[in-house]
């Protein structure tokens, strides 16, 4: 069922199902709720309500909405906030799971409410500030694909490059993934949808990184083998978790590349699961 969650400043887009222990999952830029496709269905069949939002600006959400940075942005601590208004509208506290951006969020939510937050989930996450691995662009072929792609989405304002990103970042991707990033291509064609993707460009993960030795929660770092957006993904996965409290976070490793969430569900939900029976309450049912 899809509900709007009215917030200051615009309203949320959010798909609910299942029952128990509510979790809420946020996507990354250029993309929507629809990423989770695979994923919901277990978390939902594992016992967890499940709250699959649009970032402000994306999908069905609104455009528009005030940044914290006075400028037209769209940044970690914008939609921390988002998903801290979304857990208080369904109830929480809640166990939050992050994609990218939303990675950075998802850290930024649960230092400044730790009330509101009993873990996290962090998914192929930029939470830390990123440099140029020059080195790395003539070494690793996955990088200097992806970080080309991206920049050139950034700087030329390009949704071919876009579009190229995401086929490096679906590495050996299924015809059901081409049909996804089909429609992410379609949706941001939408009136103003490709200006808000724009916004996410303005802005760093400085906000995210600077909380992340303030997050109290157990944490889960998930990192996709093959992820173009880091020369290394399991080092960055480690360094985030290096710069937690230690015993805090862990780092997981699974198939694919930016989205394993969207790719390999199934793997991504082996991993989750068994985090939230640790760490969410008790599930109303479980699976297996």
């Amino acid at each position: 069922m899809t509900e709007f969650v009215t917030l200051d400043g615009g309203r949320i887009a959010c798909d609910v199902i299942g029952d128990g222990p509510l979790v809420v999952l946020s996507h990354g830029i250029g993309s929507g709720r629809h990423d989770y496709r695979h994923l919901v269905p277990l978390l939902a069949a594992a016992g967890y309500r499940v709250v699959n939002v649009d970032m402000r600006g994306h999908g069905e959400s609104s455009l528009d909405w005030p940044s914290v940075t006075g400028k037209a942005a769209i940044g970690r601590t914008d939609v921390a906030g988002d998903l801290l208004g979304v857990i208080r509208y369904f109830g929480g506290p809640a166990v939050i799971v992050g994609h990218s951006l939303s990675g950075g969020a998802a850290t930024i939510a649960a230092a400044q409410a730790p009330e509101l937050v009993t873990a996290i989930v962090e998914i192929n996450p930029v939470t830390k500030s990123q440099r140029l691995d020059v080195g790395a662009l003539f070494t690793v072929r996955r990088y200097r694909r992806g970080v080309t792609r991206l920049m050139g989405t950034l700087l030329l304002k390009s949704p071919r490059s876009w579009r190229s990103y995401l086929d490096v970042a679906y590495p050996g991707k299924p015809d059901e993934c081409r049909r996804h990033i089909d429609g992410l291509m379609t949706a941001l064609r939408q009136p103003g949808r490709w200006e808000e993707f724009m916004k996410t460009g303005k802005t760093t993960p400085a906000d995210a990184e600077a909380h992340l030795p303030g997050v109290r929660c157990p944490a889960l770092v998930i990192m996709g083998s093959e992820d173009p957006d880091f020369p290394d993904p399991v080092a960055e996965g480690e360094a985030i978790v290096a710069a937690m409290p230690p015993g805090i976070g862990r780092v997981a490793v699974v198939d694919g590349g930016h989205y394993p969430h969207s790719q390999f569900g199934d793997q991504v939900a082996e991993l989750i699961i068994p985090f939230l029976r640790n760490h969410a309450g008790k599930p109303v049912r479980q699976v297996g």
